[in-house]
């Protein structure tokens, strides 16, 4: 499960969401909901990874505890999937 947000636009109506990625054989990319991620290779400049197909840049980190990833200066509106509700209960209920 891991925070996803996209730097440019909205992830299906909202500027980030919290889910299940599917990473590559080799780490260097993820599957979201239906969108492929490669990893930016610190080439990006809000993000670190990129949609290989809109060149859309995304912040993709694991969940926190504290029950955010947003940067208090870059405020986003987050979803968690309906799939990974029950699974970030958890992660935010260890502290």
């Amino acid at each position: 499960m891991m925070y996803v947000e996209n730097k440019e636009g909205d992830i299906d109506g909202f500027d980030a969401r919290i889910g299940w990625v599917e990473f590559s054989k080799s780490g260097k990319s993820i599957r979201y909901r239906g969108r492929e991620l490669a990893r930016s290779s610190g080439q990006g400049i809000q993000g670190n990874f990129f949609d290989i197909i809109t060149g859309e840049e995304y912040w993709v980190s694991g969940v926190k505890k504290r029950g955010s990833n947003i940067h208090y200066a870059d405020p986003a509106n987050v979803e968690v999937d309906d799939d990974a509700i029950e699974e970030y209960k958890i992660i935010k209920s260890t502290k």
